[in-house]
């Protein structure tokens, strides 16, 4: 178990943050060790192209710096907060002092040797960082890229639903269950699955980063070693059901005849609490066109809606959950009539 220590001047510098380069080395790792789980749509596709990438370009070697349960810091930069791009987190990569990056490249093969010669012929020279920079610049592009507004989306839904716990129930409320098996404990967040130190992380003063993340995994990940601050990756809401993209779409052709497509993508979608503009992002509908169907959904009770800060979250309402949930239960070959209950790279701890 890893335990933070969260005093008060922690609690006021706590804050979220989203990390592409986090997720696309969560992603890679998916792909090439089956880590956590992919979207059954996108899967496919993706898996050939990033075996064309291997053949192509330097991501062996970038995968040979991420091995299950550790990885090298310098591919992945801290993020600055919860606008972080692809473009900044690349910046970052390829800024990397040549000493850094080697120190970090010796201490991970040290531990887990690499013998391929194609691999080696790249870490072992003075330009590692541009050849990984340009490999993991590719990847972004080929494989998470394309589907980057909808992974964003959830992430940034994730932390607006937690922020609006803070703001009604406290914070132990709103980092409680970050991960399986975490909880705030006596002024402290522990994380179950997590190895940790033999005593608690204190965090003197400089707060928690936390990171939601799609492709983390179920466990989640956490850090607390220099150049990251200490840091807790957890699994974002609404992961699952972008996830399941097979029985989302089943479910959403059952739906669309009741209601339109648009509509019953837009019931689907918020299982997890969304504005118009995210859900415009993650659905790629144009803002009014979402608008006018919140409307008609919310008039027809199947939704309502709340003011967080500056933002309108649009819920599904019992009535909105219990017509998705028979559409999702309802078998591929036809209703059933008995009716079912509703109901990486930083060197990852516990990744």
């Amino acid at each position: 178990m890893l335990r933070f220590e969260v005093a008060a001047d922690d609690l006021a510098r706590s804050r979220f943050a989203i990390s592409p380069a986090f997720d696309l080395c969560c992603l890679l790792r998916a792909l090439a060790y089956g880590e956590s789980t992919l979207p059954t749509a996108w899967a496919p596709p993706m898996r050939d192209r990033f075996q064309r990438l291997r053949r192509t370009t330097a991501l062996d070697a970038v995968l040979a710096l991420h091995v299950p349960g550790m990885g090298v810091d310098f591919t992945v930069p801290p993020p600055s907060g919860p606008t972080q791009t692809w473009a900044q987190d690349l910046a970052g990569i390829r800024a990397t002092p040549a000493t850094v990056a080697r120190h970090e490249i010796n201490a991970l093969t040290a531990a887990h040797p690499v013998r391929d010669p194609r691999i080696l012929a790249v870490l072992d020279t003075d330009q590692a960082v541009p050849l990984l920079a340009d490999a993991l610049d590719h990847a972004w592009h080929e494989l998470l890229a394309p589907h980057w507004p909808q992974v964003r989306a959830v992430c940034e839904r994730d932390i607006q639903y937690r922020l609006a716990v803070f703001g009604t129930d406290g914070w132990a409320a709103a980092v409680d269950g970050l991960q399986p098996g975490s909880a705030w404990r006596r002024g402290g967040l522990e994380l179950a699955d997590v190895p940790g130190e033999s005593e608690p992380v204190e965090l003197h003063g400089d707060g928690l980063l936390l990171i939601p993340s799609v492709f983390v995994g179920p466990r989640g990940a956490a850090q607390h070693e220099p150049p990251w601050p200490k840091t807790v990756v957890y699994p974002a809401r609404g992961t699952a059901a972008l996830l399941d993209s097979g029985g989302t779409q089943a479910a959403a052709q059952r739906l669309t005849a009741l209601l339109g497509r648009s509509r019953a993508r837009l019931l689907l979608e918020l299982a997890t609490p969304a504005s118009t503009t995210q859900l415009a992002r993650s659905l790629g509908l144009a803002p009014g066109a979402v608008g006018d169907h919140l409307t008609i959904l919310r008039h027809a009770g199947l939704l309502d809606r709340t003011r967080t800060g500056p933002s309108v979250l649009y819920r599904r309402t019992p009535l909105g959950d219990a017509l998705t949930t028979e559409c999702v239960s309802i078998p591929a070959g036809g209703p059933r009539w008995d009716r079912p209950a509703v109901t990486l790279g930083l060197r990852s701890r516990g990744q």
